[in-house]
Formats: structure tokens, sequence, C-alpha cells
């Protein structure tokens, strides 16, 4: 894959961080984004370095900020080849009928417009023929998940946003989605901190999810393994969905 260039939005720690991680061993050249500078200049230097990884700094929803990427891509690497979507932001907690309505829209920009401008610019970016696109969701977009319900909202529109690319961007671009369920992050650890014994007894695989275990689905459907493989929504959730409980 030594000839693969890819985009790993909210890539300095976590699920992104892993996916990075993953590409680099995998042969790819990789660029992250981040609204933490030092925070991604420490991780692309933990990447490899400026040859094999670097890291642009602003946030996912600033349009100029895209553009800087895919410019910076295309001088240091060439054109783009694989596209992750992993930008996601949950400010709030409760339910939806007191949601401030403020919060919501933040949410939808960034979650949903955000990742359909990265797609944008990929394409600009020289995206195409044998490329692929991975959206990182959530199994609560496929499910109910109370407390953080306005987050699974945007998440379900990111799956179907996934379909209606494959459609328009096939033959050439392959479209893809994950939906993890608990992941141990940092941006997940309300949902199990203090008690993730608790929480991971809800598991079939009684374990909460490790980045790694999404890197390693993100990277098959990016690889020639997926090549047939487009418009689909793979559930990463160590079975906790079977039981009917998201969380």
């Amino acid at each position: 894959m030594a000839d693969q260039v890819a985009i790993v939005t909210g890539a300095s720690r976590g699920i992104g961080f892993a996916i990075a991680q993953r590409f680099v061993a995998d042969g790819y050249k990789v660029c992250i984004t981040g609204r933490d500078a030092e925070a991604l200049d420490t991780a692309a230097k933990d990447l490899g370095g400026d040859k094999v990884a670097i890291g642009v700094a602003g946030k996912g929803d600033d349009p100029d900020h895209r553009a800087a990427v895919i410019d910076t891509v295309l001088g240091q690497f060439g054109p783009v080849t694989t596209l992750v979507n992993n930008i996601g932001i949950n400010p709030v907690y409760g339910p939806l009928g007191s949601i401030d309505l403020n919060a919501a829209r933040k949410i939808f920009e960034v979650n949903v417009i955000g990742t359909l401008g990265w797609v944008q610019e990929a394409l600009r970016g020289g995206l195409g023929e044998g490329g692929a696109i991975v959206n990182i969701s959530s199994v609560s977009g496929v499910r109910p998940s109370p407390g953080i319900a306005f987050y699974g909202v945007t998440k379900a529109a990111l799956i179907h946003l996934t379909e209606e690319l494959a459609v328009e961007l096939a033959p050439k671009v392959r479209v893809n989605a994950v939906a993890p369920a608990v992941v141990k992050t940092r941006f997940a650890t309300a949902l199990y901190d203090g008690r993730e014994e608790k929480v991971a007894a809800a598991y079939p695989l009684a374990r909460l999810g490790v980045p790694e275990d999404v890197a390693g689905a993100v990277s098959f459907l990016c690889s020639p393994d997926a090549a047939w493989i487009t418009g689909q929504t793979v559930v990463i959730d160590g079975g906790v969905t079977l039981t009917g409980s998201v969380q």
C-alpha cells in the first residue's frame, strides 16, 4: 500500500490515532487532523515523522481548514487515495425534548455537514479510481441511545450519507462506515468511567472496545480485500446490540 495517501480526521488520539497508526503500519502516508496543534505534532512524530505522517490543526467544520489540509497533502504526499471521517462532537447529554437547539445545530454541523465537506475536498484532492472512504458512525446511529439521542441522530444521518455517497461515487470510490459501541477513549469516558465492569457485563464478548478494534475493521474496508464492498455499515460492538442495549 506504499502508494496510498490517507487523511484521518480527529486523529490526535483515540480511535483516529489508532487508525492512522494502522495505516502507517500498512504502508500508507498519512495526514492527521484535530484542533490541538501540540497534540497533533506529538501524534505525527509518534507515527514516524514527516516522511510518513503529518498533522494539520484546525476545526473540522471550518471550510478553510479542510482546504488547507488538502493543499498540504497534495504538496507533501500527492493525491488523496483514502479518507477516514472520524470527527464528531457531543457537547450535550439529556432528552431530546429539552436539548438546546443551538447545540443540536452545532453537533449536526460538525458530525454531518463537516463530513460531507471533507468528502468534497478529498475529491478535489484527487480521490478517484480505487479510492476509499470510511465514515465513523456509532451504534447510537442504529439503535436508540437515551441521553446521547441527538448524537445518535447525527450518526444515523451519517450512515445514510454513506449509502448515498456509495451510489454517487461508484464505481471509482468505495464508501463504507463503521459503527462502534463503547470504545475506551477519552471521548467516551463518561459512558463507562467508574463502572467499566458493570458496563462490559452487558457485552457478550465481556469487554469494552479498544481503538485497535476499530482500526482493524477500517484497514480492511480500505484495502483491496474489500474491493467489492460499498455502502455498508459494519457494526463493531462486542455483540452488545444483540442484547438490546448500546451503552
